[in-house]
C-alpha cells in the first residue's frame, strides 16, 4: 500500500475559504477599532486644550487663539496636534473665537483630521472635524455621524 503525504486540493480550498471568511469579518472590525482610537485621541487632546484655555482665561480674563502657524510666545504654549508629536498625530487642532462672538467670551477648538501638518493620509468621513467650545458644546462637521458615535 502506498500512502500519499500532503494535502489534497479540496483540503487546501477549504482552508483558503476559512481564511477568507475570517479576513472578511476581521479587517472591518479592526479598521473600525483603529478609527475609534484615533477619534478618542483627538477628543482627549481637545479636552486637555480646553482645560489649558480655561486656566489661561482665569489668569488673563480672556481666551487665546492658536494654530500651527502661531508665532506668539503665548500661543506657542498650546499644542496644535493631537498625538505625542505632529508626525505621529492624526488631527491638527486650532483655537479661535466662537462664531458670532469675541475671543474674550468664547473659544472654539477644532480638530481637523489628516491635514498637511499631521498624518495627511488619515481621514474620518463619519465625523469629519471635531469641535469643542468653552461653553461645553461638542460638535462634528459630517452629516453622516451622530453625537453618540463622534463624541
Amino acid at each position: 500500500m502506498k500512502r500519499n503525504n500532503g494535502f489534497s486540493l479540496i483540503e487546501l480550498l477549504i482552508v483558503v475559504a476559512i481564511i477568507g471568511m475570517i479576513t472578511a469579518f476581521g479587517v472591518p472590525a479592526y479598521q473600525s477599532h483603529t478609527l475609534k482610537t484615533k477619534r478618542a485621541e483627538a477628543k482627549t487632546a481637545l479636552v486637555k486644550l480646553m482645560l489649558q484655555e480655561e486656566q489661561f482665561y482665569t489668569q488673563n480674563n480672556t481666551y487665546t487663539v492658536f494654530s500651527q502657524a502661531s508665532t506668539d510666545v503665548t500661543e506657542k504654549k498650546f499644542t496644535w496636534y493631537s498625538g505625542a508629536t505632529a508626525a505621529a498625530s492624526n488631527y491638527e487642532i486650532k483655537g479661535e473665537a466662537c462664531t458670532g462672538d469675541v475671543i474674550q467670551n468664547c473659544v472654539l477648538l477644532t480638530a481637523s483630521p489628516g491635514t498637511a501638518n499631521v498624518n495627511k493620509n488619515y481621514s474620518d468621513p463619519v465625523c469629519g472635524n471635531l469641535t469643542l467650545t468653552s461653553t461645553g458644546v461638542k460638535g462634528f462637521t459630517s452629516s453622516s455621524g451622530t453625537k453618540d458615535l463622534c463624541w
